[in-house]
């Protein structure tokens, strides 16, 4: 038994992977089976090889997924139709119960895509348009996104310049508050000055803020 290997995958192992996986979907076979058969030709565990297609290669597949499952259903049809006329027929299905390997070897070796008919090219073609459409679809949401938080950006920075506005007005309105408390505590503190021809002295402020005294 050879040693697992560690090493990355190839282009060429991935397409092996595709094709082995694809030819049971057609067969009927399962995907264990598949990464089994995978595993042994390329010296890898069924893990590693399931883990490669679920998470890489399998979205790469979906239209060849559609058609491999579409053959499976016309094959399966076609067995079902075969039995009932065999059923009929005692003689031919003694014929096809003697040949059942070589049936087995000549369905193998034809090519796929003499199997394929019209309807296999629909859906294919749809998958693809689907496909397209999908990815168009989540191009115009990302644009629609990114001019989302251009927009939303513009008005954060809108905000910040009428918060420092604002933060500067508040400093200058609480600045000149101070201003005059100032003002009136001096004013205060002179009117209760002694005079010699008065016991209080009257000021007033000017135009510019500044404390005049009033004259008698």
């Amino acid at each position: 038994m050879g040693s697992t290997r560690q090493d990355a995958w190839n282009n060429d192992e991935d397409l092996f992977l595709a094709e082995v996986v694809l030819r049971h979907i057609r067969e009927g076979g399962t995907q264990l089976a598949a990464f089994e058969e995978v595993g042994k030709k390329l010296s890898r565990t069924s893990a590693a090889c399931g883990f490669r297609w679920n998470s890489l290669i399998r979205k790469k597949y979906d239209a060849a997924i559609t058609i491999a499952k579409n053959q499976r259903k016309q094959a399966m049809n076609k067995r079902a139709e075969k039995g009932k006329a065999n059923k009929d027929n005692p003689m031919q299905q003694e014929q096809s119960q003697n040949y059942p390997e070589r049936i087995e070897t000549v369905n193998r070796s034809e090519n796929p895509l003499d199997k394929l008919n019209l309807e296999d090219v629909v859906d294919y073609l749809k998958a693809l348009k689907d496909g397209s459409s999908r990815e168009k679809t989540l191009e115009r949401e990302n644009e629609k996104l990114q001019q989302v938080v251009a927009e939303v950006k513009k008005q954060n920075e809108q905000l910040k310049q009428e918060y420092e506005q604002l933060q500067k007005s508040f400093e200058n309105v609480n600045e000149d508050y101070t201003t005059m408390l100032n003002f009136m505590e001096r004013a205060r503190k002179l009117a209760v000055t002694d005079d010699p021809h008065s016991n209080q002295v009257k000021f007033q402020m000017d135009y510019n803020g500044n404390l005049q005294k009033v004259e008698k």
